[in-house]
């Protein structure tokens, strides 16, 4: 990967991806799921509490994919730890 690059960059694709998150966490991280249960393992900082969680999974993946945050999509999950997003033009 380059430096500057985002590393998720082949997810910008359009298809839909799945990411499991966990809130409450120390820090904000992502990496690929180990398991295959999902496609993203997404760390987040916030609590699940009206959004918030949700709100900063877009800002961390927006980043690691390197694409705007109107641009991903929630497209199943808004209340599950298992979400399906899609990046598009929403």
């Amino acid at each position: 990967m380059a430096r500057g690059e985002p590393e998720f960059m082949h997810l910008a694709d359009g298809r839909a991806f799945t990411v499991r998150v966990t809130p409450n966490a120390a820090r904000s991280s992502i990496k690929a799921d180990p398991t295959g249960r999902a496609d993203l393992l997404v760390t987040v900082t916030k609590t699940p509490e009206g959004g918030k969680a949700n709100a900063a999974v877009v800002v961390v993946l927006a980043k690691a994919i390197g694409v705007a945050k109107s641009r991903l999509c929630l497209k199943r999950g808004a209340t599950a730890r298992i979400k399906q997003f899609a990046v598009a033009s929403c």
